[in-house]
């Protein structure tokens, strides 16, 4: 009697084997869906950019302050040495010129009238000369004949004396008449002096960078301590260099022949190699700006491509390189000198860093890393520590 209970009760108790599958199967669907929700919503390590330590160059570097300026080595802003009307303007604008080479030419009529002037008193003054020193010569003679015959008593001393008395006064008009000429000539080369001074001419080879002033309008030369704009502004750009401001502070470590890197403007993405050729003696004091001291470059090669007298430049000056050193990106060194790095289980650690030299990009590494490891290079996101597990963002 009392089996039959208890088989009775566990038949009620238990379900029947369909039910009790459909149950096993909810209990696993529930966990599952409880786990995919947990795994979906759970905290996500942050994503960040790291550098992989490796050698390479590094240097010490500084850059000028303002940006510097292409400069010609020859420029010369030309006016004529005397003022005058322009009748002549023999080149325009970008042309090119040799050296020596007319420019512009003012009005000289009355300077030309007198050198004509002055070459036909010349041409008067050497044939009375000739005139006057053939009469000399022939009065010479008849004075040495005179003494002659007096020596033998033909003639009386009288004669003698008379005859050398007129041969001097013959060659003292000689000379005078040699004098004469000679102021002649002279003359002439004032006149011509004052026509030069109405022709510029180009002083070197060179472009015309402007010209000032038309036919019929008066050029004048500059008064001391009054500038006035130039006739013509010539350029020799066969030679260009680089003047840029560096900081007073700065200025000390650069050398005359250390090496630069030029880069242009107008020429994005190129560099030219240079020297350093000039440290100007002196410091500029401008107004509401650092004090600078201004350091000429030379090209090392002439570009090939054609620069224009006042792009805009900026020279980096190479202080000091080192090759082949273990290097950091300067970015990832923190202001206390440590720098995070990614350790086994993608967790950041903090590391001290004893470095050498450096500058914006790379920082040269004495102790503290070694190659192959990697540092954090961003640290915008406050979450971002050490001792967080972080995600590598992958590399592009």
């Amino acid at each position: 009697m009392l089996h039959w209970l208890v088989r009775s009760c566990l038949i009620l108790i238990m379900p029947k084997p369909k039910t009790w599958l459909r149950v096993v199967l909810i209990v696993l669907i529930m966990a599952a869906l409880a786990y995919a929700g947990w795994h979906f919503t759970r905290p996500q390590p942050p994503e960040v950019e790291l550098a992989t330590i490796a050698r390479g160059t590094v240097e010490a570097t500084v850059v000028n302050t303002r940006a510097g300026t292409i400069k010609a080595c020859r420029r010369a802003k030309l006016a004529p040495a005397s003022g005058g009307q322009i009748v002549k303007l023999w080149v325009k604008e970008g042309d090119r010129v040799k050296a020596g080479q007319p420019l512009l030419d003012l009005w000289n009529r009355d300077l030309a009238a007198q050198r004509d002037l002055a070459t036909r008193q010349l041409t008067t003054s050497e044939e009375r000369r000739r005139e006057a020193c053939i009469v000399a010569d022939n009065a010479k003679r008849d004075a040495e004949r005179t003494q002659q015959l007096a020596d033998r008593g033909f003639v009386s001393p009288q004669s003698v004396e008379t005859a050398r008395a007129d041969a001097r006064a013959r060659q003292a008009n000689c000379d005078a008449l040699i004098a004469d000429v000679k102021r002649a000539q002279a003359q002439i080369r004032v006149t011509s002096a004052g026509l030069e001074r109405t022709t510029l001419n180009a002083p070197f080879a060179g472009i015309v960078a402007l010209v000032t002033g038309e036919v019929g309008e008066y050029a004048t030369p500059s008064p001391p301590g009054i500038p006035t704009p130039p006739a013509v502004d010539l350029i020799d750009d066969s030679c260009l260099y680089v003047s840029a401001p560096m900081d007073e502070v700065d200025a000390p470590r650069i050398k005359p022949g250390q090496p630069v890197r030029i880069t242009l403007d107008a020429m994005p993405g190129k560099t030219f190699p240079g020297a350093v050729r000039r440290i100007a003696p002196y410091v500029t004091e401008v107004e509401k700006q650092a004090r600078t001291v201004d350091v000429e470059a030379d090209f090392d090669t002439p570009p090939k491509q054609v620069l224009l007298v006042g792009y805009s430049a900026d020279v980096e000056v190479i202080i000091e390189r080192r090759d082949n050193v273990l290097r950091v990106p300067t970015q990832a060194i923190q202001q206390d000198g440590t720098v995070l790095v990614l350790g086994d289980d993608d967790t950041l650690e903090t590391r001290k860093l004893k470095t050498g030299l450096a500058n914006w990009a790379f920082t040269e590494i004495a102790s503290g890393l070694m190659e192959g490891d990697r540092v954090l290079l961003s640290f915008d996101q406050e979450k971002v520590k050490a001792g967080v597990k972080v995600k590598p963002k992958a590399a592009k």
